[in-house]
């Protein structure tokens, strides 16, 4: 008995006899067939949605960095995007949505209507959004939910900061984004950036963990190695003042007061950290409140570097890095530091937290508003950072989460997610 072949196998000839109608049901089915990428592996159209496209935060550095890898990995990969402030990567297609410049409030709700709408247009085989925009097949959440954020801002804020929470038209849209987008049914599969994220999105919106795959991110072992410790501690201490013998930690990022920087510029007026140096490399809009601040409780000891470019240097001068944060989804500095073998102290809440084992256990904070333990638990650390035992192990964390492995996981999932769209 012959089998009837389904529309998706109709040669040129059969659908010129079925009629124009057959012919565009083949056309159809067809655009929406992977073909084989450069590497053998089926090609997808992926489209990529973020309201800006720069270095100067982790989802958009996450976002240029998953670009250029799926491109690598063969893929035909479209940039959607209301700003570019940085040049896409090699073979990555930008398209620019444009949305109203009337500010933040009207920007992130403009974009929500009118980039599901553009994106749909590219006939995409699916939609991966790193922002609170509906109408995704994937969404990575590199930044945990903005709900729970607020709740660990109120947490340390008074009655007036609360009520604005509140009150503030930015927060409610994107609280009302937030939990259309979390019980969306188009979406598969929901990425988080570590198991803290997921039991957060859990917690505080209901989904099924079923929905939600952990998937930690990567770190360029090459750039960040121990090797680079011999050259740039001398180079960076000495631009510094920081004494050769001094000890010196170091806090990486950018928004201080929700990395922790308040709580570490506390702890060091206490007489146990006298002589120990702190570096900060990133930037924030209250710098010269802190900047005062550091100078009337450590003068000459508490440092600040501004953005560095070649940052792997700063993490080669340090003896320990500091990241006590309110909430923090993951923290690539942590990968930063281990893969360049330098220990961390990490707040319980900070994901990558979770990859600390054995020794390096003993950098998480479990209580970093905490003056006592927080400064018990750096003394503690800095007391141990020589080690060859403690940076070795640090090392290894940072050579198990390479990039390559993690697009290679991604990879998977997002083909697992394609079949799943194109069965459905």
């Amino acid at each position: 008995m012959r089998r009837r072949r389904s529309i998706g196998e109709l040669s040129p000839a059969h659908a010129l006899v079925c009629g124009r109608g057959a012919i565009e049901q083949v056309k159809n089915r067809l655009s929406r067939c992977p073909s084989f990428g450069v590497r053998g592996t089926l090609k997808l159209k992926i489209a990529l949605i973020h309201k800006r496209l720069d270095f100067s935060g982790g989802t958009e550095r996450d976002l240029f960095r998953t670009a250029q890898g799926l491109a690598q990995l063969g893929h035909e990969v479209h940039l959607f995007c209301a700003e570019y402030r940085v040049a896409v990567p090699e073979g990555v297609t930008a398209h620019r949505v444009s949305v109203m410049p009337l500010g933040r409030t009207a920007r992130l709700l403009s974009m929500a209507l009118r980039m599901p709408k553009i994106v749909r247009r590219r006939g995409c085989h699916l939609v991966m959004s790193f922002d609170r925009i509906p109408g995704c097949d994937v969404l990575r959440c590199g930044a945990g939910t903005h709900r729970g954020y607020l709740a660990s801002l109120d947490h340390e804020s008074g009655v007036l900061r609360r009520l604005w929470h509140d009150l503030s038209p930015y927060h409610r849209a994107v609280l009302a984004l937030e939990h259309r987008q979390f019980h969306s049914d188009r979406i598969k599969k929901i990425i988080a950036v570590s198991a803290e994220v997921k039991r957060d999105i859990m917690a505080q919106y209901g989904v099924d963990g079923e929905r939600i795959a952990v998937l930690y991110n990567g770190v360029d072992s090459r750039r960040f190695h121990p090797k680079r410790r011999a050259d740039s501690r001398h180079e960076v201490r000495s631009r510094w003042q920081i004494p050769a013998e001094a000890p010196l930690v170091l806090f990486v990022g950018s928004g201080f007061r929700r990395k922790g920087l308040d709580r570490l510029i506390r702890v060091w007026r206490m007489p146990a950290l006298a002589n120990t140096y702190l570096l900060v490399v990133g930037g924030d809009a209250r710098l010269g409140f802190y900047r005062r601040w550091a100078d009337s409780v450590a003068p000459g000891r508490i440092l600040f570097a501004g953005a560095q470019e070649q940052v792997e240097k700063y993490y080669g001068a340090a003896d320990v890095l500091a990241l006590p944060s309110l909430q923090e989804a993951f923290g690539n500095v942590v990968l930063e530091a281990l893969a360049s073998g330098v220990p961390v102290l990490v707040s319980r809440c900070v994901g990558a937290a979770e990859l600390l084992t054995g020794a390096l256990a003993g950098g998480i904070v479990e209580r970093p508003d905490n003056a006592a333990e927080l400064s018990a638990k750096l003394l503690r650390l800095l007391g141990s950072a020589t080690g060859e035992l403690e940076r070795s192990a640090a090392r290894s964390i940072g050579e198990a989460h390479s990039w390559e492995r993690h697009f290679r996981a991604l990879d998977a999932l997002l083909h697992e997610v394609a079949a799943e769209s194109r069965v459905a």
